[in-house]
């Protein structure tokens, strides 16, 4: 028995899997922009959801400052990091990966995740407002020029051709000035496979997550979360949807042998998990539904990084299509409709205290879902990296009271 939970605890990672390769690939993110670095090449730090094709087809290497914070989070560093940036004046108020963000460019020393200081950065703020304010202040302490591409908030369900003009201008501004930074030119042949590439993962991706719909299904939904890196800094790389699509042969083949990753006993009760993962947390709050056979069939924020598009103009289009950029009404349809489709029974949502934009309208958006989908909804207090800002005793209470909810409404039936 002792040396079998050893093993368990190893858990040696098939080279030949999926999970494998899209672990590598997502790691192949800082190798890379460390060796620019060394090169003498300019690299720099880029928001989630700036528009990768632009720097990809110019050869630009970036990192990715969520990324790394994740990283510090889960790696246990997160407090440190944070009582770090409050100890240079941030407010406990701010984002937490702001916090790990600006410490880390004024002391570049996390073993956890280093990565390489900026000659420059990009910025979109379809994600949220305060990542303006996080990239104009690290620009202002580091003294380095910064990118900033404004797409409007999405009031409508699709934007104006006004707005895709106006975000078109600064794509073609963005080029521009990347090229002047560093020194690398733009070819035409090159953006048109980068986004051959990114539309090819983006529908690799989407078949994985379409394999939640099964029941039971043949994948844990948290699984999810450990391959959303791969879709932020590789999106565009032409390894990253064979990988996906390796993944996706993998677990509808799952589904032929009755297999799957969820490791509870069974699958008893299916939830959609609202919200960025609690990432300090991760292993509890994954274990505390495994306990009680609940998995997560659905969830919005491991596929927010998908792009599909035919055109420029398209593309543009699709850069408004991010759950911080678009309005209650589009986005509740969305969950609606993944709700349903995946066959949910419950919806557990993350209130999360760094991410103001993403949390402000759950209450009122979970509601309606709830109500459209006929299903219960609970909310639990956490954080995307801060791990101050979570109770173990509070989220068992609520997702013991969901599962009894789910439990009376199957008994009713």
């Amino acid at each position: 028995m002792a040396e079998e939970q050893v093993v368990k605890k190893k858990r040696v990672i098939d080279p030949n899997s999926a999970a494998y390769k899209l672990g590598q690939i997502t790691n192949r993110n800082y190798t890379e922009a460390w060796e620019a670095k060394n090169r003498g090449e300019k690299i720099g730090w880029c928001s989630s959801n700036f528009p990768q094709e632009l720097h990809r087809t110019l050869g630009v290497a970036v990192v990715y400052p969520e990324n790394q914070a994740v990283a510090i989070a889960v790696r246990g560093a997160g407090e440190r990091v944070c009582d770090e940036a409050e100890a240079l004046g941030y407010s406990n108020d701010i984002c937490a990966y702001a916090r790990i963000s600006n410490a880390y460019a004024l002391n570049p020393n996390a073993p956890e995740c280093d990565m390489p200081l900026p000659d420059f950065l990009l910025c979109c703020n379809n994600i949220c407002k305060c990542m303006v304010k996080w990239y104009e202040n690290v620009a202002r302490e580091l003294n380095i020029p910064i990118i900033m591409i404004d797409i409007p908030y999405n009031h409508y369900y699709d934007p104006t051709p006004e707005q895709i003009a106006y975000v078109g201008q600064q794509f073609r501004d963005a080029i521009r000035q990347l090229e002047e930074l560093t020194g690398k030119k733009w070819h035409e042949k090159k953006f048109e496979e980068i986004c051959r590439n990114t539309n090819a993962t983006s529908k690799a991706m989407l078949r994985v997550a379409d394999c939640l719909q099964y029941v039971p299904s043949p994948m844990a939904g948290f699984d999810l979360f450990n391959h959303m890196g791969v879709l932020i800094t590789a999106l565009g790389a032409p390894d990253s949807a064979p990988a996906f699509n390796q993944l996706a042969d993998e677990m509808e083949q799952f589904v032929k042998e009755h297999k799957s990753t969820f490791r509870g006993e069974r699958e008893d009760y299916r939830i959609m998990y609202e919200g960025i993962a609690c990432w300090p947390h991760l292993k509890f709050t994954a274990k505390s539904l495994i306990a009680k056979n609940i998995n997560v069939a659905a969830t919005i924020y491991a596929v927010a990084t998908v792009h599909i598009y035919d055109n420029f103009d398209d593309m543009i289009k699709s850069y408004f299509y991010i759950p911080g950029a678009m309005n209650l009404e589009q986005s509740r349809d969305r969950r609606i409709k993944l709700c349903k489709q995946n066959k949910v029974e419950g919806l557990l949502v993350h209130t999360n205290r760094s991410c103001k934009n993403w949390s402000g309208i759950m209450p009122e958006m979970s509601r309606q879902i709830g109500e459209a989908c006929n299903i219960p909804v609970v909310a639990f207090d956490g954080d995307q990296a801060d791990p101050r800002n979570f109770s173990e005793a509070q989220y068992e209470t609520r997702v013991q009271g969901l599962m009894e909810t789910m439990q009376a409404r199957k008994e009713a039936k």
